[in-house]
């Protein structure tokens, strides 16, 4: 009976194996993968253990098995790729969110730049009228729903990020905002004003990208992100060394 750990080991053949014949050209994106008889003689391992390693890389969004026609490489699109980080940075400790928010920070003072010399007049136009929906949820009679504030706040930055022109650090972006969205939020309730100071942000941002002018739109991004990090940095409890994990309810 083969063990567990040749078993990994086998698996890892067939991972390695079909990744080098990607990276190495003769597989491309979309190409169907040899018949199984045939791969597994051709990486050495067993039918089972290959079935293993393709599992695991169709979980990735390498590969995609169609029923009835095979299996076959993705389009190896960086959005799908980098899912499984969504995964990982949600197992992060709580106390880390002042860790991932800084590194939030880092790719997307980037992307703004970047998208400060790419962004199209559909996308400046998308970005004003998210602004615009916050500016009604902000003036309007009543209390503000704080989340729906935030999805406002989440589809602008998802504007800019898509802007910059990079698949890579788009996907990047959207795992680590995914993780910081409760302390944000946290943040909106607990703290008076703070929504109405963030549209501020918002609407100097979305001005430096219409200059078309990278730096302004990094460092507008960089101020407006900062603020978030060092609200998360004060709110750390010493004693549990952690932010709270659900938001309280807004005070009545």
């Amino acid at each position: 009976m083969t063990s567990g750990n040749q078993a990994r080991s086998q698996t890892d053949v067939v991972v390695d194996g079909i990744k080098r014949m990607i990276m190495g050209g003769e597989l491309g994106a979309g190409a169907r993968l040899p018949v199984e008889k045939d791969l597994a003689a051709q990486l050495g391992v067993s039918r089972s253990s290959l079935r293993e390693g393709v599992r695991a890389l169709t979980v990735t969004g390498v590969l995609e098995t169609r029923q009835g026609a095979g299996t076959y490489v993705t389009a190896l699109d960086p959005r799908i790729l980098m899912s499984p980080m969504t995964f990982l940075v949600d197992l992060q400790r709580p106390e880390s969110v002042v860790e991932l928010q800084s590194v939030r920070r880092v790719l997307e003072v980037e992307a703004a730049g970047r998208a400060a010399l790419r962004v199209t007049e559909a996308e400046l136009a998308a970005a004003e009228e998210i602004l615009a929906s916050m500016d009604e949820l902000l003036s309007g009679p009543g209390r503000a729903s704080h989340e729906a504030v935030m999805e406002a706040d989440i589809a602008f930055h998802r504007v800019i990020a898509g802007a910059c022109g990079n698949a890579t650090l788009e996907a990047l972006i959207e795992a680590l905002a995914s993780r910081t969205v409760r302390a944000r939020l946290w943040r909106a309730i607990n703290e008076e004003g703070t929504e109405l100071v963030t549209h501020r942000e918002h609407r100097a941002i979305l001005a430096a990208l219409r200059t078309r002018d990278p730096d302004a739109s990094r460092l507008r991004m960089g101020v407006h992100l900062l603020a978030v990090e060092q609200y998360l940095t004060a709110s750390l409890d010493p004693s549990a060394g952690q932010v709270p994990e659900e938001p309280a309810a807004p005070a009545q």
